[in-house]
């Protein structure tokens, strides 16, 4: 397997962000990929860059999946946030179009409004260059699962599957794992996208929600009660196109390995039914008992047997790495879900 990290994501560093109303330390920053990289060093795995981190393809594959005018927010925001007077160095919400807005907006604080949803995406003046990198990531992974690998493994942060065609929010700005499936429909005609984070990839699923050649299945915790809230129910199915190809199965919070397991199972039932042709895992390792969003409550061992249902799926898989965030287990949790993975 092929393992994909560019070290240009560490440019995105933010310190802080909003949580019930405080401001905190963020979780999602350079040592996510310090804790993830040791856990694939005690396997005896190491990385490779992409060989480019801002290409025409990339822009091209990403305008696929993303507005144009949202692409451009990202890239140019922070120049134009900082030359308003009294502007912070960090560029953050402080008025959102509650209900849908009517008309887009010029000004920058109206635009950050518009396309951040929430107060966990922070950006600094690196922050765009880290998350192209993070992007071109799982870029070049998809890439090698098309010229042959079986499967690729890219650690992509910030993470990506909260972004919408043109929305920021739960610490994600470009959507990593929906162009990873951009990426394999170029030779693949039906694709799927698997999700076993512990938060829904609501991003992932407005994306492809009235397609019907992307397959997007997500278990997680109840959004009902816990983060993204407003998207991730199990009457969430598709439309016009994508009619029955969106599945969610939300689960109870504080589930434990064997119901994530059990529903898991249920999950790659409905995507087998779909037929695809290629796979697309959105690796979230956040539903550890202990991580510090912690919503579920599985155990390091459980993300083993995770890894061998998934490569028994057998199909060319891209591993797109989403949550997961810094504990004392979070490389033994990757480590545990690729060495089951490629057990099978």
């Amino acid at each position: 397997m092929k393992l994909f990290y560019h070290p240009d994501q560490e440019r995105h560093a933010p310190p802080t962000f909003l949580l019930r109303g405080r401001p905190a330390d963020s979780p999602e920053g350079p040592v996510r990929a310090e804790l993830l990289t040791r856990g694939l060093a005690s396997m005896g795995l190491s990385m490779t860059p992409p060989t480019e981190v801002d290409s025409s393809c990339l822009r091209d594959r990403l305008a696929r999946i993303h507005a144009p005018r949202y692409l451009e927010f990202l890239e140019t925001i922070h120049a134009r946030w900082r030359a308003l007077p009294g502007a912070a160095e960090i560029v953050a919400p402080n008025v959102h179009p509650c209900g849908g807005g009517h008309h887009y907006p010029r000004h920058p604080v109206g635009l950050v409004g518009w396309h951040m949803h929430d107060m966990a995406c922070p950006m600094t003046a690196d922050s765009f260059a880290g998350i192209l990198a993070s992007a071109a990531s799982a870029g070049a992974a998809a890439d090698a699962v098309l010229n042959g690998e079986p499967s690729a493994y890219a650690l992509c942060r910030p993470p990506g599957h909260h972004a919408g065609p043109e929305r920021a929010g739960g610490f994600c700005f470009l959507n990593n794992s929906a162009l990873a499936a951009t990426v394999l429909r170029e030779r693949h005609a039906r694709v799927a996208i698997l999700d076993v984070d512990l938060h829904h990839g609501n991003g992932t699923q407005d994306i492809f929600y009235d397609r019907g050649d992307v397959w997007t299945g997500s278990l997680h915790a109840d959004p009902a009660d816990f983060y993204p809230f407003f998207w991730g129910g199990a009457d969430e199915h598709g439309e016009e196109d994508g009619q029955g190809t969106n599945v969610n199965l939300p689960l109870p919070l504080g589930s434990d390995g064997a119901t994530f397991l059990a529903t898991l199972d249920r999950l790659i039932e409905r995507l087998v039914a779909f037929r695809p042709q290629a796979l697309v895992v959105a690796l979230g390792l956040d539903a550890h008992k202990d991580d510090p969003l912690a919503g579920l409550a599985l155990e390091t061992e459980d993300f083993t047997e995770i890894g061998r249902r998934l490569a028994a799926i057998d199909l060319p898989t891209v591993l797109v790495q989403e949550g997961g965030y810094p504990t004392a287990h979070l490389g033994d949790n990757l480590a545990a879900f690729l060495g089951g993975y490629t057990a099978a």
